[in-house]
C-alpha cells in the first residue's frame, strides 16, 4: 500500500511504482522514478531524471543529485550525499552565475544490492558494484568493485562482504571466502569475487 505523507513534495511527472512510502519533508523531482516497494525516509531530495530500482531504503536526508542511478535493493544511510559535479563553481570566469548549460552532470551508479553507510558522500563519476558496502562516514572517489568493503577518507577497500552484509572470512584457500553466517563461499579470480553456486 502506498504511503505518501502530507508534506512530501512530489513534483507533476516524478514517477512512482506501487507501494512506495515517502515520508515527511522529501522533495522528489520532476522526471525522478521510484521502483515498487521503495521507502523514501523524511527530508530526502531526489533530482529530476534519478532512477531508483525496486525495494530501496533511502533513509533520511540523503540528496541524490541527477543523474544518479539506483539498482534494486540498495540501501541508503542517512545523510547520505551523492555529488554530480567534478568541478563545481557558483560564478563562471566572467562572474556570471552558473545556469544549468555551463556544467555538465556526472553520475553516481550504484548496483543492486548495495549499501551505503550513514553520512558517506559519494563524488561522480564513479559506480559502487553488486553487494558492495560502504562503510559510514566514508568519502568515495574511485569504483567499488562488487562485495568489495570499503571505508575511509579517501575510501580504500579493507575486505569483502557477502549478501547478508556481513565481512567474509578467508578459508584455507586463499581465493575462497565464507560467509560465517550463511557458510555460503565466495570465490575471488582475477581481482573479482563472485558467489560460488552450489
Amino acid at each position: 500500500m502506498e504511503r505518501i505523507h502530507d508534506t512530501a513534495f512530489i513534483e507533476d511527472g516524478a514517477n512512482l511504482g506501487s507501494n512506495v512510502s515517502v515520508w515527511q519533508y522529501s522533495h522528489l523531482r520532476t522526471g525522478c522514478a521510484i521502483g515498487a516497494g521503495s521507502i523514501i525516509g523524511r527530508g530526502v531530495y531526489i533530482g529530476p531524471g534519478v532512477q531508483i530500482g525496486k525495494n530501496c531504503k533511502i533513509q533520511n536526508y540523503a540528496l541524490i543529485y541527477e543523474p544518479a542511478e539506483i539498482s534494486d535493493g540498495v540501501f541508503i544511510g542517512p545523510s547520505v550525499l551523492l555529488t554530480n559535479d567534478k568541478n563545481p563553481r557558483a560564478v563562471n570566469p566572467d562572474m556570471t552565475i552558473k545556469s544549468e548549460s555551463d556544467w555538465e552532470k556526472v553520475r553516481v551508479q550504484i548496483l543492486h544490492g548495495a549499501s551505503i553507510g550513514a553520512g558517506s558522500v559519494c563524488i561522480a563519476p564513479l559506480q559502487i558494484g553488486v553487494w558492495a558496502m560502504v562503510a559510514a562516514g566514508s568519502v568515495v572517489v574511485e569504483d567499488v568493485a562488487d562485495f568489495a568493503l570499503v571505508a575511509g577518507v579517501p575510501a580504500r577497500q579493507i575486505g569483502w562482504v557477502g549478501k547478508l552484509g556481513m565481512p567474509l572470512r578467508q578459508t584455507l584457500d586463499s581465493t575462497v571466502f565464507e560467509c560465517p553466517k550463511s557458510g555460503t563461499n565466495y570465490k575471488l579470480v582475477e581481482g573479482k569475487l563472485a558467489e560460488i553456486q552450489m
